[in-house]
């Protein structure tokens, strides 16, 4: 590319380039192969429109000639140049055509689809483009030559022209960094290992750099005659779909078309009444997506209408745009080992995603009938609740998505179990009297709680009370403090008939924060001595 300072048409010819050439290194699929279609089609549509209006800049040249009644030597030099360089220009692109045709016969034509039979037909293009081994005797050696000559002959008439459009590695502002290119010619470099759809695109690039310095050269004589006509310098190519989102199965359509600005005219745009800041010619409408009534599918037809004013000759001018979108109703998607039904004052991890807000998905969370927690991560969230039904409200970036709501279950209680020496209490054969020493009672949680929720499922004894019972009478009592007792004394007292009364008075659960929380629990455990 000219050195210097670019056009922005000479941007996005270069940045055509660019993307051409990261897609060149790719691995070929045929969703490559269609983006190179898509990419040659688009460049196609550009260079149609810049020849029309190359030659539209031909025409005006000579109605300003012929407006003039004594036409000076140099307004004739001009037009004469004007048409050379139109004819010069003509000859190159019926050139490139003529190569485009070659290669599209030589993989089989086209498809009625509009695609094309062969779109990849990689040695078909080296053997057409690059020729046979160490020969060099392929399509691509001569258009080299043709394009480096046009070159030459462009740059007496657009000093911004570079001395070559066709470029070896080493030349190649890209390739030149590229151990594996560098060292590559200009046919081996651009169609060695090339699916023709992308050899295609190359041939595209190639007519659109000679369209694009044509543009400037005849600009310059134009301006020598006071025909210059306002240039759009931007050109690109856009699409706009019927829907974003298609289901699988169901058509996806789009209108494609070209659009073009101009440095010379600044649009005036608004949307709802507010001005619509505007950089390079657009503007960009950002608001935040709402609706109040959904259909069955969850999904609300809304539309926007913005307005673009330009200033021709002196008056202003306004256009309407009206676009409609489609509004869906975000699902709230749940993870939880216990989605169901929470459980009663205890922290009930959730995992909740909004998949359709995707990135820009910012969660918040406030709860009705207990309290919600931010986690660490996007997404999660601790609710604790303090009423039989819960409703969680999910927010994203200040903007309220919907709610949930879980019914809210007890915690279940623990079992009580009691061990006399480290062994589980047979209650119908009871234990010897003299060996009634160490005794432990344990609140063993319930299983599937203790599973889903581990941390909140940590039970301990911490009250229990003992009776030595003869003859439905008391003759020895302790009351112990925590979960274990040495009741060697109950041992020295009883004889065979005794029984042993334990009576259960508290029992506490740890929660998550490692606070000790009452459970409502009593029980009494009577062991026969024999």
């Amino acid at each position: 590319m000219a050195g210097g300072k670019e056009t922005p048409r000479q941007k996005m010819i270069g940045m055509m380039y660019l993307v051409l050439t990261a897609m060149l290194a790719l691995n070929v699929s045929s969703a490559i192969l269609l983006k190179f279609q898509f990419l040659d089609e688009s460049l196609q549509e550009v260079n149609v429109r810049t020849k029309t209006d190359n030659a539209g800049v031909v025409s005006n040249i000579q109605a300003a000639i012929a407006e003039n009644k004594n036409p000076s030597a140099n307004d004739k030099r001009v037009l004469t140049r004007a048409q050379e360089v139109r004819e010069q220009t003509a000859q190159m692109v019926t050139y490139i055509q003529g190569i485009r045709q070659t290669l599209i016969e030589k993989t089989g034509g086209e498809t009625p689809e509009g695609g094309y039979a062969n779109p990849e037909a990689n040695d078909i293009v080296a053997n057409t483009m690059i020729g046979a081994a160490n020969k060099n005797n392929g399509a691509a050696y001569e258009l080299k030559d043709k394009l480096n000559e046009y070159a030459k002959f462009l740059k007496q008439y657009n000093p911004g022209m570079p001395d070559k459009l066709a470029r070896d590695g080493s030349e190649d502002p890209i390739a030149s960094n590229d151990p594996a290119q560098k060292n590559k010619d200009f046919a081996e470099l651009n169609f060695e290992e090339t699916p023709m759809v992308a050899a295609l695109a190359v041939l595209s690039q190639k007519e659109s750099e000679i369209l694009k310095y044509e543009a400037d050269a005849l600009q310059k004589l134009a301006a020598e005659v006071g025909a210059d006509i306002i240039k759009f310098e931007k050109i690109f190519a856009m699409a706009r779909a019927e829907s974003k989102t298609v289901a699988a199965g169901t058509k996806y359509k789009a209108d494609m078309f070209i659009a073009a600005s101009s440095d010379n005219i600044v649009p005036k745009m608004s949307f709802q009444g507010k001005p619509v800041k505007v950089a390079n010619g657009m503007g960009t409408v950002e608001f935040v997506a709402s609706a109040s009534n959904y259909d069955a599918d969850g999904n609300s037809k809304q539309t926007w209408k913005g307005q673009v004013t330009i200033n021709q000759n002196g008056k202003d001018t306004t256009f309407t745009v009206t676009e409609d979108y489609v509004v869906a109703k975000p699902v709230i998607q749940v993870q939880s080992a216990s989605v169901q039904a929470l459980y009663f004052q205890a922290a009930n991890d959730l995992n909740i995603q909004v998949p359709a807000l995707g990135a820009v998905y910012d969660p918040s969370f406030s709860a009705s009938g207990g309290s919600a927690i931010k986690g660490a991560k996007k997404g999660e969230v601790t609710i604790i609740p303090t009423a039989t039904e819960v409703t969680i409200n999910v927010s994203s970036g200040g903007n309220a998505i919907g709610k949930e709501t879980f019914k809210v279950r007890p915690i279940p209680k623990p079992e009580l179990v009691a061990l006399v020496n480290g062994k589980p209490l047979d209650f119908k054969r009871g234990v010897p009297a003299a060996s009634f020493r160490a005794v432990e009672i344990q609140a063993i949680a319930d299983e599937g709680f203790k599973q889903l929720l581990p941390n909140e499922a940590r039970y301990r004894v911490t009250k229990w009370r003992a009776y030595l019972i003869r003859n439905n009478q008391p003759i020895a009592q302790e009351e112990i403090n925590g979960p274990s007792a040495n009741l060697t004394s109950f041992a020295a007292k009883a004889n065979k008939g005794d029984r042993v009364v334990m009576e259960v008075l508290d029992v506490k659960r740890l929660n998550y924060k490692g606070n000790a929380v009452d459970v409502n629990i009593e029980d009494n455990f009577t062991v026969p001595l024999n």
